[in-house]
């Protein structure tokens, strides 16, 4: 196990780790290995069973929902285009974010070459930030298709077309990131492996001329992905909740001449993608109120040893955990997915929920995710690419 059989070595001290260097590059090196092997098992494992816990679901549950929505023609609504691509972005953050969290937290420094940082780095962060863009065009969607219900809806071009403009936006809020990290060498420490060899510590992290300048950067994505997204988001579903429940007032009120134009299944949708969004924000608001604290705070001794081994990897699991939780969401609300997740299910049928199959028939819908490397924990990034040890490639 590598993360048993390195220790880091500092040549001014015979500390493991001093809190300057932790408070520096926010190691979140979790697998403390200079007690017994038994006990570093036993932590490797469960940190390996808990992230293949929300690593399986997050991969088999998005890649269904793509797979649902590509082959059925009659998913393909304005809605269940925005699913998808939520479930897309979903998919990136279970391939490029856990994993590389899960081993952040069982070694430290970093072993690949600079522009594996910058890349990784960039599509961490973007994956994040277009799931949140894309909660916010679907509750625009759902907003004028329930307030406005006679106004003319927004097409599969445009829906297209938005879609676009969240991959856009993502990209460039999450340029200077990419822009700033860089892999460098921390002087004064060393790995040691377990025949005795030596090796420097390298470590993949934003580098900005001004610190100042991190923690403007810091607010401005927070502000940007988490706190006016959501505010929005929760805004058009207060005032979809307003009108549903005027409609249900004046449809009990003995006004039988008042026909709603919104459906039941309109209502259990809305449903739905309000419990979307809502666990999204609070599955994510652990890890970006740690992020703020250590930008802005900079905790010192015991209360950063608690928030480096124990605190962050757990926002980390949770906030992820948020990609694997929504295709359940999907099946248990909608039949449509309910019955294509079913078919996929069944043995001898892997690939067969596409096709021409009619799950419910024409259901419609209603027309219609840090430190260093700026990652949702340890560096700031958005899971993983901390500091792995080794020679830089």
């Amino acid at each position: 196990n590598i993360g048993c059989d390195t220790l880091e070595l500092q040549l001014t001290t015979t500390h493991y780790m001093t809190s300057d260097l932790i408070l520096s590059t926010n190691l979140t090196n979790l697998t403390d290995c200079t007690n017994t092997n038994s006990s570093c098992t036993v932590s490797t494992a469960s940190f390996t069973l808990a992230y293949l816990f929300i690593f399986m679901p997050c991969m088999v549950g998005n890649y269904l929902v793509c797979l649902i929505v590509v082959k059925n023609r009659h998913m393909r609504t304005v809605t269940n285009l925005f699913i998808l691509n939520l479930a897309i972005s979903d998919l990136l953050v279970g391939i490029f974010c856990i994993p590389t969290t899960l081993v952040d937290n069982l070694i430290t420094g970093w072993p690949f070459s600079n522009a594996v940082c910058k890349l990784s780095g960039l599509v961490q962060g973007i994956s994040v930030a277009a799931s949140v863009f894309t909660l916010v065009a679907i509750a625009v969607d759902r907003f004028r298709c329930i307030v406005y219900p006679f106004k003319p809806k927004l097409t599969l071009l445009v829906a297209k077309a938005t879609i676009g403009l969240v991959w856009a936006l993502a990209l460039v809020i999450m340029l200077p990131s990419a822009v700033m990290l860089t892999v460098d060498q921390e002087k004064g420490h060393f790995m040691v492996s377990s025949d005795n060899q030596i090796y420097p510590l390298y470590y993949c992290y934003e580098t900005w001329p001004d610190p100042e300048m991190r923690k403007v950067y810091t607010m401005v994505l927070f502000t940007h992905i988490y706190l006016m997204p959501l505010a929005l988001i929760m805004i058009m579903y207060g005032c979809i909740g307003a009108k549903l429940s005027a409609t249900a007032v004046l449809s009990n009120s003995g006004h039988p001449d008042i026909k709603s134009p919104i459906s039941q299944r309109k209502v259990k949708v809305v449903k739905m993608l309000i419990v979307v969004a809502l666990l999204f924000m609070l599955s994510w608001l652990p890890l970006w109120t740690l992020m703020l604290l250590t930008d802005y705070a900079r905790p010192e001794g015991d209360q950063l040893d608690l928030l480096t081994g124990y605190i962050f990897p757990f926002s980390h699991w949770l906030a992820f955990s948020n990609s694997s939780i929504n295709p359940i969401i999907y099946g248990y609300f909608n039949e449509n997915f309910k019955k294509g997740f079913q078919a996929a299910c069944r043995p001898g049928s892997c690939c067969s929920c596409g096709g021409q199959r009619q799950w419910g028939g024409q259901q419609q819908w209603g027309g219609q995710q840090w430190g260093g490397q700026r990652q949702w924990g340890g560096q700031r990034q958005w899971g993983g690419q901390q500091q792995w040890g080794g020679q830089q490639q």
